[in-house]
């Protein structure tokens, strides 16, 4: 243990600095004049990201437009890119090209650098105040006219160069960040006790606490969830102040990777080869575990661009297993899209997963979505 400590001192000195650089005022964090609402993370990878960040897009969009800023991760651009629909991951990355395809209306961009990208976005979609209102007349095919712009920034809880108007953070629930250590020992990739930066703290991955044999229960649901709330607030050593919410992961029905080129019978087959690239696998596997006989997983590194011995040992499990569907991660198969290396015959059974994250319990919902709509009114 003190050796581990020893070796993580440079690291944990390194933010320890850098936080207080921030918290002093020697770094400067900046303000824009529209509210932006970032969701993030302490642990690395798996918490949960891109489907919170939908499950926002989700609940705001109604009322409000939407653009969306992310790093764009392991894409081959460079610098602020504005998405489209018929963007590939390599160009812009896979989980902002899940969430534009998801959603075209929203404006999804990618910058490495959080400010300009905000700049960007603001100076592009006319986001301009004028007499006191938002005026998005001329935000070319992205405006719903008289409604205000809210930019959820994804992934940026560590980018401190930006002051957002609410911080969300997510911590898993098989994985809390008080019981883990910084990299490379641990899962951390930033000082726990960042966590007062939050407003909301989000416990991903929650089990049902909803349901009562099988039922749904509203009840029952706001009583797990009082009990967890104590026994998480207290784990955490959260604020008083600070709001915790428990969600879920639900999946929907399989759906084709190459819509025009499968074979919707597979859907219907009760076997089935799995396979993924994504940080935690784990939730994806058990799923297809509970619904399918599953004949094969195949596991790769986060954001893998399976190369061509990737879908050749994807290709042989198909072929060893004909009745089997061959079912991937909503996140996966935004780099399938593009891949050449996708024959004919493992198109016709290749399906996705699509994924979505909920606040348990209908009351949790109405008060998350209370606390976010008075967020930006205030903004």
């Amino acid at each position: 243990m003190i050796k581990s400590r020893l070796f993580l001192f440079p690291y944990w000195l390194t933010l320890k600095i850098r936080h207080w650089m921030y918290d002093t005022g020697r770094f400067k964090s900046r303000s824009f004049p529209i509210p932006i609402i970032c969701i993030g993370n302490i642990t690395v990878g798996g918490t949960g990201k891109t489907p919170h960040t939908e499950m926002l897009i989700e609940m705001l969009s109604r009322d409000y437009n939407i653009a969306v800023l992310s790093r764009g991760y392991k894409r081959k651009s460079k610098g602020f890119y504005l998405l489209s629909e018929n963007d590939t991951a390599q160009m812009c990355g896979d989980e902002p090209l899940q969430i534009k395809q998801k959603f075209p209306q929203v404006a999804v961009a990618v910058c490495e650098d959080r400010c300009t990208g905000i700049e960007k976005l603001m100076e592009m979609l006319k986001m301009i105040p004028v007499e006191g209102k938002w005026n998005p007349s001329a935000a070319q095919n992205y405006v719903i006219n008289g409604k205000e712009w809210v930019i959820l920034l994804d992934d940026a809880f560590q980018h401190r160069k930006v002051k957002p108007t609410l911080n969300i953070l997510l911590v898993e629930w098989n994985r809390p960040i008080c019981n883990d250590n910084l990299l490379p020992i641990g899962e951390l990739r930033d000082l726990p006790e960042q966590k007062r930066r939050a407003q909301i703290v989000i416990v991903t991955k929650s089990p049902q606490m909803d349901t009562l044999e099988g039922i749904y229960n509203e009840t029952y649901a706001q009583e797990s969830a009082a009990t967890q709330e104590k026994i998480w607030r207290k784990r955490l050593n959260l604020n008083p102040e600070q709001k915790i919410f428990f969600s879920s992961i639900n999946y929907g029905e399989p759906e084709g990777v190459f819509q025009s080129e499968c074979n919707t019978r597979y859907k219907y087959s009760k076997e089935a080869i799995a396979f993924s690239g994504i940080a935690k696998s784990s939730s994806f596997v058990n799923h297809i575990e509970l619904n399918w006989s599953l004949k094969k997983a195949l596991v790769f590194a986060d954001h893998r661009n399976f190369g061509q011995k990737d879908i050749k040992s994807i290709s042989q499990a198909a072929k060893n297993n004909p009745l089997a569907l061959v079912i991937t991660t909503e996140k996966d198969s935004k780099r399938l899209l593009s891949n050449r290396y996708v024959n004919k015959d493992l198109k016709e059974k290749l399906f996705y997963l699509p994924i979505k994250s909920e606040i348990l319990s209908k009351e949790a919902r109405d008060e998350f979505k209370e606390i976010l709509i008075s967020t930006i009114n205030s903004n």
